[in-house]
């Protein structure tokens, strides 16, 4: 039995500092027009409030976040794919995430930063790895219509939610979206999403947690940084704890944004050399992983 945690603070946040479980994503998206939800309340709340009543709410609340976030893993095996949020959805780069969170969802659990483009596509893929491949195309049509949460998040939320009807019983998969990206609304297509506060609290835990190994797709510099943070962790492990590392397009992370040189040389006589990847298609990075 989880024992019941006590919390004193009492202050205006619309996120319970007590919360001892993740989020659906109708908890956050629980209100139409998005800025009466509480995905948006709680953000508003964070960049108002600077008071150490409020820090210790956000505190308490990441807090409890992490136990349960810890609580739902434990049983599973998670694989993370890391992309771009700009990803529109109609376009090739959003479809081939989402068939490779399909790909992975079949052997693994699938987890992201839990945000729109790349992420929503692989938490939309991994939902649908249970069903008939007729369903990603019909969701992808349907989600083609609204590429983009800008201008109006209301209707980007609103053909997600006809997009699902494609899996009335969607496969599991995780998001791990933060706050400190408010203005980014959390994709709907994760079965479990673990919100934070604090960022870099989020960023730890969601490379953490990939025990599978990580995929990364093209992106900018939040994933560049996360390529980076994940290669820190597997430069200092044990061949036994290294998570293999799998980069999607040889001539973006060499020319575009050429992350993949110093990744290499990095890797070069370590435990992590055998464990990291340079692949063209999502196939090659599915058998990867």
């Amino acid at each position: 039995m989880v024992p019941e945690r006590v919390v004193v603070v009492r202050d205006s946040s619309p996120a319970d500092p007590g919360r001892d479980g993740l989020y659906s994503p109708d908890e956050l998206h629980d209100a139409t027009p998005y800025s009466e939800s509480l995905d948006a309340r709680a953000f508003a709340w964070a960049v108002e409030q600077r008071s150490p009543s409020s820090l210790l709410s956000r505190a308490l609340h990441d807090e409890g976040i992490d136990q349960a976030l810890g609580r739902w893993c434990a049983p599973r095996d998670l694989v993370g794919v890391m992309g771009g949020h700009a990803a529109l959805r109609g376009s090739e780069e959003y479809a081939d995430a989402a068939r490779l969170g399909r790909l992975l969802g079949a052997a693994h659990t699938v987890a992201t930063g839990g945000g729109p483009g790349a992420m929503e596509a692989a938490n939309l893929g991994a939902s649908l790895a249970g069903a008939e491949d007729a369903a990603l195309d019909e969701a992808l049509a349907v989600l083609a219509a609204v590429p983009t949460f800008a201008p109006s998040i209301d209707d980007w939320v609103a053909s997600a939610r006809r997009a699902k009807e494609a899996s009335p019983d969607p496969t599991p998969s995780l998001g791990v979206p933060t706050w400190h990206f408010g203005r980014e609304p959390p994709n709907l297509f994760a079965t479990a999403i673990a919100k934070y506060f604090r960022n870099a609290q989020r960023e730890a835990i969601l490379l953490q947690i990939c025990d599978a190994g990580i995929v990364f797709l093209p992106g900018a510099g939040g994933t560049v940084q996360e390529i980076f943070q994940d290669a820190c962790e597997n430069y200092y492990a044990t061949e036994d704890r290294v998570a293999p590392m799998v980069l999607v397009g040889r001539r973006y992370w060499t020319e575009t944004l050429p992350a993949w040189p110093l990744l290499r040389a990095l890797a070069r006589g370590r435990a992590m050399e055998a464990h990291v990847h340079l692949v063209d298609t999502i196939e090659e990075a599915a058998e990867l992983v």
